[in-house]
């Protein structure tokens, strides 16, 4: 938030009487949640006009990466046509360049084969030439961390500064916890996990990426500011860096079919920081169709993933590992068994995505939708505006704090599935979770509030609840090998949600924790991270979703179409089962990231 848009905050708030808090400043006052506006690209996307090639259907991979790598702040530009590869493409030790197609409708790569990229086998790899990873750190490239771990912080203090410059990227991280804390709880041991082996240095799961801005002795100021709030010296925290960094490189405006190549990722980022995807649709991801891995700042906006090679386990959209701050907002997911993947990150926002059809190999099983916590060390990523089936934070590698979830559609079902049809699964060990203002459920199948052991939940009819809450499984206290955790509800803040379970708009006061200072305000902002109405949301209702939303879709008229929805609802289906995909026709012929700070936010 700028200086000006602080204290015209605080002023308000000082002027306006105490009980006139706004549900920003509850949260922030909470320290549950940070300032989500600056996710994504730095600045936002530049729109680059200097053209460094031109190529034509014909290109070969050697053609294109020999372009990239000679390019200077300026666009690689692949004509309208189909290309086909034999190889990937790669941006490795390449920065300032975006390769540019035609548009998704036009300029069409079929790959035959991946780019190694590192071993995440990806046929678009934007990689910095460092081989330094979380697995291999050299003692060299590692600081201790001795002072300055508030939430909100800019300014640390490390034992030396020898190595670091300004403008470096560098990874902050600690030790897991030992044991359970009852609070914000690290820890990926088959303790508090079905698998453990999270993302990141051993036993060191909670990581954030900043960027240095200024050295001042053993003092560096940081961007953005510390996210989580269990930052201690007791856990030995500590700096790293992998070295030189991919920065600022996008894909944009073309279609990848990679149907024929064995790759892991379509694309993927590696030792790379405010880079980008947008106005691409995707069709046949392995692993993955973007993939975060050891990156920080990656925006991926207004583009349309379809389907999986396996639609089994490890079928994903975008998958963060080992992030922070990314954007990935305005995209259509189809027939993608997990549309999001979310591994150990922090300050991550994931907005107005509209999935459908998530296919699974067991028809009647697996709604995996919005998964915001696989790995332990998550926190503080926020969840707004989707229309998904589903969203899940799970234990198999660990565990989860801190996520909201706010103005979202989840429908708990899925065609043809019967089992795990839960519109909100938290399970063990993921607490701190904020719930506000979605519309959950499915009229006439979801039947009963919440399954948990809580004194005032039920058990049983867990694929008809519209929560599941504590459990190591669905519903699995007996059996399962994890204990149950009361911390996961008792925890949980759930304020001016509709369910179809109860058909009301809960405003209760026992789902608020004690955290919370009450009474809590029933104003809902449109958003906890944009300021007002994007230009890509053109003429459609603002907010979309909420109980202060009135003459929406479902009965209860709660839930507008969000732009992917209808975007999506539009196209026209081809003989490969995608849709056509003009984001220039959907969302206008020019899409902006989104503006600025909100000036209600007060998140310091």
């Amino acid at each position: 938030m700028s200086v000006t848009l602080r204290v015209l905050a605080l002023l308000l708030l000082i002027a306006a009487p105490a009980h006139a808090q706004t549900l920003t400043s509850v949260l922030s006052g909470a320290q549950r949640m940070i300032d989500w506006s600056s996710a994504g690209v730095s600045g936002g996307i530049p729109a680059r006009t200097t053209i460094c090639a031109e190529l034509a259907p014909g290109a070969t991979a050697h053609a294109i990466n020999a372009a990239i790598a000679k390019c200077r702040n300026g666009v690689v530009a692949l004509g309208a046509g189909t290309y086909q590869l034999s190889d990937g493409i790669t941006f490795r030790g390449t920065s300032n360049v975006t390769l540019r197609g035609a548009g998704p409708d036009q300029t069409i790569i079929k790959f035959g084969a991946p780019d190694p990229c590192g071993g995440l086998q990806a046929n678009i790899c934007v990689r910095g030439v460092s081989e330094v990873w979380s697995g291999n750190v050299p003692d060299s490239n590692v600081r201790r961390w001795t002072d300055g771990y508030a939430r909100g912080t800019k300014t640390i203090t490390v034992s030396s500064t020898s190595g670091l410059a300004v403008g470096q990227m560098i990874v902050l991280d600690q030790r897991d916890d030992a044991s359970d804390t009852s609070h914000v709880y690290v820890c990926a041991t088959l303790s508090c996990s079905q698998e453990g082996k999270p993302a990141g240095r051993e036993g060191r799961a909670q990581q954030q990426f900043v960027q240095i801005s200024a050295i001042d002795g053993k003092r560096l100021t940081i961007s953005p500011a510390l996210h989580m709030v269990n930052w201690r010296a007791s856990q030995s925290p500590e700096v790293w860096w992998w070295g030189p960094s991919a920065v600022r490189n996008g894909v944009e405006n073309l279609t990848l079919d990679n149907s024929a190549s064995s790759e892991k990722a379509a694309i993927a980022f590696q030792n790379a920081y405010d880079s980008w995807v947008r106005n691409v649709k995707s069709i046949g991801g392995g692993r993955n169709h973007v993939w975060m891995n050891q990156a920080a700042r990656i925006e991926v906006r207004d583009s349309y993933f379809y389907g999986t090679k396996n639609a089994a386990s490890q079928s994903y959209g975008i998958e963060f590992f080992a992030t922070s701050d990314d954007l990935v907002v305005n995209n259509i997911f189809e027939q993608v068994t997990a549309p999001i993947m979310t591994g150990n990150s922090a300050g991550v926002v994931v907005a107005y995505n509209f999935t459908t059809d998530n296919q699974y190999t067991v028809a009647h099983w697996m709604m995996a939708g919005l998964n915001a916590s696989h790995d332990a060390g998550t926190g503080m990523n926020l969840f707004e505006g989707n229309v998904s089936n589903a969203f899940l934070m799970d234990t198999y590698h660990g565990t989860g704090n801190l996520t909201t979830l706010f103005r979202n559609r989840l429908t708990g079902s899925e065609v043809a599935k019967t089992a795990n049809t839960i519109p909100v699964n938290v399970m063990a060990y993921n607490r701190f979770v904020n719930v506000i203002g979605n519309v959950l459920g499915t009229p006439g199948h979801h039947q009963l509030y919440e399954s948990s052991q809580t004194a005032s939940a039920t058990r049983g009819q867990p694929n008809r609840s519209i929560y599941v809450l504590g459990y190591s499984g669905v519903l699995e206290s007996a059996a399962g090998r994890l204990p149950y955790d009361p911390l996961v509800a008792k925890s949980m803040l759930r304020w001016g949600n509709f369910d179809y379970a109860t058909r009301q708009v809960r405003w209760n006061a026992d789902e608020v924790p004690s955290d919370i200072s009450t009474p809590l305000p029933r104003t809902l902002p449109p958003s906890l991270f944009l300021d007002a109405r994007p230009p890509w949301w053109r003429d459609m209702p603002w907010p979309a979703i909420g109980p202060d939303v009135t003459g929406g879709d479902d009965p209860p008229g709660h839930a507008h179409k969000i732009p992917a929805q209808a975007c999506y609802e539009a196209g026209t289906k081809k003989s490969d089962g995608t849709r056509s995909f003009n984001p220039s026709v959907c969302y206008g012929a020019r899409i902006s990231s989104p503006p600025s700070a909100p000036t209600n936010l007060i998140v310091r």
